[in-house]
């Protein structure tokens, strides 16, 4: 039988988890699960470190040492994440070297306080690619308005950048455009276009979390039938506006000077409502020049039982198209949607962030 993330794999969807623990480093969980689960990638975020703090000891000897230094919890936090993401980094870099940098990557956030000023943004992904000095890192950068110039601006130097919290398809062409104009900008500048990558994470489970929510309350037998038709539509129309973008002659200019596409990634793929299949935020999002960041429990699933029958995405558009419409004939607002969804991204990423200020402050009063 074959390996359902084998044949993701092969099937041109790069496998990534959405996890990461000094105690799972230890343990060699990531080498583990790069060997025997086809995982090529990382992502984080504060809430994944957050509840890293909380497992076992393998904080104590750094936060024990920052505290007799009596630096700040910013400086404490900053200097445990680096740490964590230099040592996935370098667990990756064999990937790194055998996929020609275009997977071992692995991504570290921006202070997501900062997702409504572009000129901090950049400041705060140049501090983080210094710190981390590795050359398989992604930059997490938010895809609000004011981040859009951050990523031009940040890839124009050279930085490697994963756009994140990105919902609309309108936004997702922006943030396209944004990859051109910094990858331009970098070979004006003199970069070797080869060792720039870029994702761009598309969310896709709160989008049916949102939407679902809002038929229920709509209440008509029409309305229901539309649970869980929004997500899954929502992205592979992405998919289809990545198409457009990579046959234009601007992009194929990039590429013949040894650019790296910008790939899709599909983020928020843990399924939240346990009526729906758990892997079919996986399943039916299988499409090449993808990515897939799963959490545990999601590769755990798929590894288990995922029935991956071939490219899902392409071939779909009209149907997707027709999903999109059913909403709006119901009452869905996707303009207020994804707005909504948007805005509260930045604020669950501003309190992910708080939290693991918490807990890094808690962790420095207790050594």
């Amino acid at each position: 039988m074959v390996n359902p993330l084998k044949k993701l794999s092969d099937e041109g969807v790069a496998v990534w988890i959405d996890d990461i623990s000094r105690e799972a480093l230890r343990r060699g969980e990531l080498a583990e699960m790069i060997r025997d689960r086809h995982v090529v990638g990382v992502t984080s975020n504060p809430t994944i470190f957050e509840k890293a703090l909380k497992e076992g000891e393998a904080y104590d000897a750094q936060v024990r040492d920052l505290r007799r230094r009596g630096v700040s919890v910013e400086e404490a936090a900053r200097a445990i994440t680096t740490y964590d993401i230099r040592w996935g980094a370098d667990v990756l870099r064999d990937v790194y070297e055998a996929t020609g940098g275009r997977d071992g990557r692995i991504s570290l956030e921006v202070d997501p306080r900062l997702a409504r000023d572009t000129e901090r943004t950049i400041a705060e992904a140049r501090a983080l690619w210094w710190l981390v000095d590795r050359p398989n890192l992604f930059i997490k950068i938010p895809a609000t308005v004011e981040g859009l110039p951050a990523i031009t601006a940040a890839l124009a130097e050279g930085i490697s950048v994963n756009v994140t919290l990105i919902f609309s398809l309108e936004r997702y062409r922006a943030v396209m455009d944004a990859f051109l104009a910094g990858l331009e900008q970098a070979r004006d500048n003199g970069h070797d276009l080869s060792t720039i990558a870029s994702v761009a994470s598309f969310f896709v489970s709160r989008v049916d979390t949102e939407i679902d929510k809002r038929l229920e309350k709509i209440g008509t037998d029409e309305a229901k039938e539309l649970r869980g038709r929004a997500a899954i539509a929502n992205a592979r129309l992405a998919y289809a506006a990545f198409e457009e973008v990579v046959a234009t002659e601007r992009w194929r200019s990039l590429e013949r000077s040894g650019a790296q596409v910008q790939r899709p990634l599909w983020a928020s793929t843990g399924v939240k409502d346990p009526s729906y299949d758990d892997t079919r935020y996986v399943t039916g999002l299988v499409a090449p020049d993808t990515v897939n960041t799963m959490p545990g429990a999601t590769l755990a699933a798929v590894a288990d039982h995922g029935e991956i029958t071939g490219d899902t995405v392409r071939g779909s558009y009209e149907q997707a198209r027709a999903d999109l419409a059913a909403l709006a004939e119901v009452g869905i607002d996707y303009d207020d949607v994804v707005a909504v969804l948007e805005d509260e991204g930045v604020e669950k990423f501003e309190k992910s962030w708080e939290g693991l200020l918490s807990g890094v402050s808690q962790q420095l009063d207790a050594s």
